[in-house]
């Protein structure tokens, strides 16, 4: 419970969340004004929107080459790191004004969006992976919480840099809100706890390729990049769709954070089920149902006997909002649930793997989305385009249905050893429930076995390993003698070699 946590837990919690909030904004502040000063360098519409596009296509890319690597660059230097690097840039975009002729101003452009692309990568990646490792008994409602201040932050940014574009032209929103940024990872550089038990130097248990051979994450992957898919979607379409209305801009503008907004604010109670009450594939089916229910009172669906009504709309994109933060927030923890019960060791290169993995599906979806919902809007009408959106959705909602009925189980219980110079083995078991005490004894090739388990020890991924990694049986798991039964005990002649 988020009473319960300590003052190292807050005091990561609040730091990343500052970080969170003020990189969302540097990401998302150049839209309002960006277009309108490509124009003036007369750069076109397809050129100065590749500059927003290739954002997302980096960040595909690079997500997990930083996953992979988390161990050896260390979660804090890349978190602050990546967003000393999205700082500098947003700044360094401001400037872009000062720049004269068409392709030296599209070509730094790119330049310069793309290295902003790798700090942000990296900084999301890196906060994942430390908020999986600080909260493992809450890593839904923590995550939601973190999605809830970068979603403020998507919110803010456009709004906060109009206002300071119009007071000061160009350059005034990237000066500070990036120097806001760079105070944001220098915050980080000396506050944030250093988690320094890295296994640097532990045998690689296995790769993007092996997480994606789980079905439950490939599920849980695909969950994300659908979702991605509808924001990009109503990005590149809403606009021309409510064109019909005449709205001013700040109506407009406002109908385009209705989604964000309430994806930001319900992310949170969708993270609490997840962690508490519902299973995360259940989650996932419910979010998929609100977005096929968002889109087809968007349009209105083809199928709805009514032309485009305003309110309509809008009660549209609020379910929409509600729908997506179930979806991202559940995809996130059963991810990584499901890749630890299938015996992935329960250390930050795990979690490395699962961030990047998030975070390059999601940019992937970003990425898809506006360009295919361009030429569908462009081939076919908004009504029959947003039908593209939710089919996608019914198509993701009943594979996790079937994967729930027919193909998910409780995942084979694991063993926790502890060797210590006596010769005495302690195990704890992660297939218990919750609610039991074990206090037996059991004797395993005439050695005592201990088969306590420590108080507060409940969850599936605090029962794995923290202190243990060097012993004789992590090393047997990450040597891949032990791969999809993580732990167990069918193998009992190596554990009486080890421990004798």
């Amino acid at each position: 419970m988020v009473g319960h946590f300590t003052k190292r837990q807050w005091l990561t919690l609040i730091v990343i969340s500052i970080a969170d909030f003020a990189n969302a904004i540097c990401v998302s502040l150049q839209a309002p004004f960006y277009p309108q000063e490509a124009e003036k360098k007369n750069a076109s519409p397809s050129e100065y929107g590749l500059v927003f596009g290739i954002f997302e296509l980096i960040v595909f890319l690079i997500s997990p080459i930083y996953g992979q690597n988390l161990n050896k660059i260390g979660p804090k230097l890349l978190l602050h790191g990546g967003i000393l690097t999205t700082g500098t840039c947003a700044i360094f975009f401001g400037l872009l004004d000062k720049v004269e002729g068409h392709y030296p101003f599209i070509i730094l452009s790119f330049v310069i969006r793309m290295v902003e692309a790798l700090g942000n990568a990296a900084f999301l990646t890196a906060s994942f992976a430390i908020i999986a490792k600080e909260f493992p008994e809450n890593v839904a409602t923590t995550f939601a919480s973190l999605e809830t201040f970068f979603g403020l932050g998507l919110i803010v940014g456009p709004t906060v840099g109009g206002a300071l574009y119009q007071v000061g032209g160009y350059t005034m929103p990237f000066a500070v809100l990036g120097s806001a940024l760079i105070f944001a990872a220098i915050m980080t550089a000396f506050i944030l706890p250093v988690h320094n038990d890295l296994d640097q130097d532990s045998p690689r248990f296995g790769g993007y390729t092996q997480v994606l051979k789980i079905p439950g994450v490939l599920v849980a992957t695909c969950s994300i990049m659908a979702t991605s898919m509808s924001i990009g979607f109503l990005q590149a379409t809403l606009e021309p769709h409510l064109r019909q209305f005449e709205l001013s801009p700040v109506v407009l503008g406002l109908m385009f954070v209705l989604n964000g907004g309430t994806y930001a604010l319900t992310a949170p109670a969708w993270g609490w089920l997840c962690d508490r009450r519902l299973q995360p594939k259940l989650v996932t089916i419910m979010g998929c149902i609100l977005v096929m229910i968002g889109f087809s009172l968007i349009g209105p669906a083809p199928f709805i006997p009514c032309k485009t009504i305003i309110w309509v709309t809008i009660c549209g994109l609020v379910i929409h909002g509600i729908g997506l933060s179930a979806q991202l927030v559940a995809a996130f923890s059963d991810a990584l649930s499901t890749t630890v019960a299938h015996g992935f060791p329960n250390n930050f290169e795990t979690y490395g793997l699962i961030s990047a993995l998030w975070t390059s599906s999601f940019a992937l979806g970003a990425f898809i989305g506006p360009s295919l919902g361009g030429i569908l809007l462009d081939t076919i009408n908004f009504r029959n385009a947003s039908m593209f959106i939710f089919f996608l959705h019914l198509l993701v909602g009943m594979t996790a249905l079937i994967f729930v009925c027919c193909c998910s189980r409780n995942p084979k219980p694991y063993t926790e050893i502890v060797s210590n110079r006596n010769s005495q083995v302690s195990l704890t078991d992660s297939g218990r429930s919750h609610s039991t005490s074990l206090s037996t004894r059991q004797v395993i090739d005439n050695q005592n076995v201990s088969n306590d388990r420590p108080s507060g020890m409940n969850s599936l991924l605090a029962c794995n390993s923290y202190s243990n990694r060097a012993g004789a049986w992590s090393r047997a798991s990450y040597s891949g003698r032990y791969s999809y039964n993580y732990g167990s005990l069918d193998a009992k002649q190596y554990l009486f070699e080890r421990s004798t």
